[in-house]
């Protein structure tokens, strides 16, 4: 029976392709679309686990118009596909999935990811994705539309019981199910070469990462291998399939992309770390940034850092530690007031300061906001930090779990910092 099913269902697909093939103004779509056919649901098994496990949408270019889905499975899966429609409609379309086979930690995973394009602006579709006869359920995918949008942005997840940063990233997101896409701050992980890490942040994001996409940041503990010596971050680049910021050689490790007026830029800050095999990371990113910034045309300008670009005294080690500005700050912040940068999010020092507009290193409404992100999981620094004297606002100490929550409209930005009990904590303002 299963046969004759699968020979029926094969001849309308072919039918539909053909038809497909012919219809005006649709030629375009002919790369992507490799399917146009009815609903074909009671047809497919639910896939379990091993064939399908921590599906993800990735941040894209233009998430408006595109979207990248991954997913991983445990054993070697034939032809991965990723089906998607409009919702409420019958008719799907479907583009064939990459496979990657990567191990790491002595744990093999096969990475499948797709490239959704040409979708339309503003609108609800629905997608899933599998093999053979294998489907998983539908999920949820917005395309965003206008100026307004509510992004959650998370500060660095490390930690050595994930147990919060699965409470936090969870309850953050039942808090604002309307946030159009997730920011985490770098340091996703404690030891980027740990296997079972990576399946704690993924298990933590989970449902979140299925129906809004995901923009990470490299932070220099995705750098660390099991013996806690530095190594390249191929967790992290495998993992996320990001937009091409360069040569094939900075492959996922900075970025842009566009949401509403807002453009956004994901710097990697690890150039200590991989000096070894980048000794040209900060010279090339630089001209990157360059190229980026002077090719944009949106309203709002965004950066985001792992490393903060200020130095802070210590409070509580005897060693003494001036404050003042970091390496990282003092190269990249004459750049950003260069380009007219609006906000600068950083993170990687633990805990949650706002430092108010800082234009040639010293207070100055016409420079960038700068905000240092916080903390989202359980390595805690409480009481390591001196109060920075540019600082305008600092967490109540001692510090725990925050996240923050990314509001946009046409002549504003507002970023809210929220307890791990979904409290209020500061709010900072940008109009224009």
């Amino acid at each position: 029976m299963r046969k004759k099913t699968a020979g029926i269902a094969a001849a309308l697909i072919a039918a539909c392709a053909l038809a497909f093939a012919l219809v005006p103004g649709l030629s375009s779509q002919r790369n992507q679309v490799t399917r146009k056919a009815k609903s074909l649901s009671a047809h497919y098994n639910l896939t379990n686990e091993a064939d399908v496990s921590y599906v993800r949408q990735i941040m894209t270019k233009d998430p408006s118009t595109s979207r990248t889905i991954m997913w991983q499975s445990d054993y070697e899966e034939k032809d991965p596909v990723v089906e998607f429609r409009l919702k409420g409609e019958n008719g799907t379309a479907s583009v064939p999935a990459e496979t990657t086979v990567f191990t790491d930690d002595k744990v093999t995973r096969y990475l499948h990811e797709a490239h959704l394009t040409e979708l339309k602006p503003g609108a609800d579709y629905e997608y899933r994705a599998g093999y053979g006869e294998k489907r998983t359920d539908w999920y949820p995918l917005h395309t965003p539309d206008g100026p307004s949008f509510t992004a959650l942005i998370f500060p660095d997840s490390q930690s050595a019981d994930y147990s919060g940063w699965d409470q936090l990233a969870k309850k953050a997101y039942a808090d604002h199910p309307g946030a159009a896409f997730f920011v985490n701050m770098g340091d996703l992980v404690d030891n980027g070469e740990q296997a079972s890490q990576w399946d704690a942040w993924f298990h933590a994001t989970e449902p979140m990462a299925e129906r809004i996409p995901s923009a990470p940041v490299m932070g220099n503990h995705e750098t660390y291998n099991l013996d806690w010596k530095v190594r390249r971050p191929e967790a992290y680049i495998h993992f996320f399939s990001l937009p091409s910021g360069d040569a094939e050689h900075y492959r996922n490790e900075f970025y842009s992309y566009d949401v509403g007026d807002v453009h956004f830029v994901v710097l990697n800050t690890q150039d200590e770390e991989l000096a070894p095999w980048e000794p040209n990371l900060t010279e090339d990113e630089i001209a990157w940034f360059r190229r980026d910034m002077a090719a944009t045309r949106k309203k709002w300008k965004v950066v985001i850092m792992h490393k903060d670009p200020l130095q802070y005294s210590f409070a509580s080690r005897p060693e003494p530690r001036p404050e003042g500005f970091s390496e990282t700050g003092r190269i990249w912040m004459p750049i950003f007031d260069e380009y007219g940068v609006d906000l600068v999010l950083s993170a990687h020092l633990h805990t949650y300061r706002d430092r108010g507009h800082i234009r040639d290193f010293v207070r100055d409404a016409a420079g960038p906001l700068y905000l240092l992100t916080g903390i989202a999981g359980d390595v805690q620094y409480k009481g390591l930090w001196k109060r920075h004297a540019l600082d305008v606002y600092e967490a109540p100490q001692p510090e725990d779990r925050n996240y923050l929550v990314l509001d946009a409209s046409e002549n504003k930005l507002t970023v809210t910092g929220y307890t791990k009990t979904g409290e209020e904590m500061h709010t900072s303002v940008l109009e224009k």
